[in-house]
């Protein structure tokens, strides 16, 4: 039986906190294939559903991330292929193949191929972003209890205006990516 494995990853955008990748095998008996979708396009409530019946039902689910340090080391590029190459070395069942959102495939040891719009179109990396989305805006939340005031709960790290606004008055803190633009003219 083929394994096929969907990589996506949340979080390459934002001005802090990891980028955090998710591969997903899912069962060819799962009952809600063919109706997941991007993360993005899908409300809060339900992804969290979607979220617990992936973790339930899928042959294999694995999440990884780069930590900001690494972003800020090898830039955010690598350091989410890094998260990806992760991410499947980290699953239970070696996948026969990997389908990876977006034009870039990390290094692995398994046939693998980007597909550019891939979380709306390939059901294991829709679920894979449903995954790594929910996983991170989990970090997001505990970094907001960790650093008040950058209201990381509500942004998620982006650059909006009530961002970069307690960037402005607070400065960055040690969560913030410093080699990205907005961060460092603050340095």
């Amino acid at each position: 039986m083929s394994m096929l494995a969907g990589v996506d990853e949340v979080g390459r955008g934002p001005l802090a906190g990891p980028v955090v990748t998710a591969a997903v095998i899912l069962s060819p008996d799962d009952p809600y294939l063919g109706k997941y979708r991007d993360s993005k396009r899908v409300a809060e409530k339900k992804r969290l559903k979607l979220y617990h019946h992936i973790r339930k039902h899928a042959v294999s689910y694995s999440v990884a991330m780069a930590t900001v340090d690494e972003i800020d080391d090898i830039n955010i590029l690598q350091a989410t292929m890094l998260a990806m190459r992760r991410s499947v070395q980290n699953l239970s069942v070696q996948p026969s193949k990997v389908l990876v959102d977006g034009n870039r495939i990390p290094d692995l040891a398994v046939p693998a191929e980007a597909i550019v719009g891939g979380d709306d179109s390939v059901q294991e990396i829709a679920a894979a972003s449903i995954v790594a989305k929910v996983i991170r805006d989990r970090m997001m939340y505990m970094l907001d209890v960790q650093f008040p005031g950058y209201q990381f709960s509500k942004h998620k790290g982006y650059g909006t205006k009530v961002h970069m606004d307690a960037l402005r008055t607070q400065g960055p803190c040690e969560v913030h990516r410093k080699s990205f633009a907005p961060i460092a003219k603050l340095l």
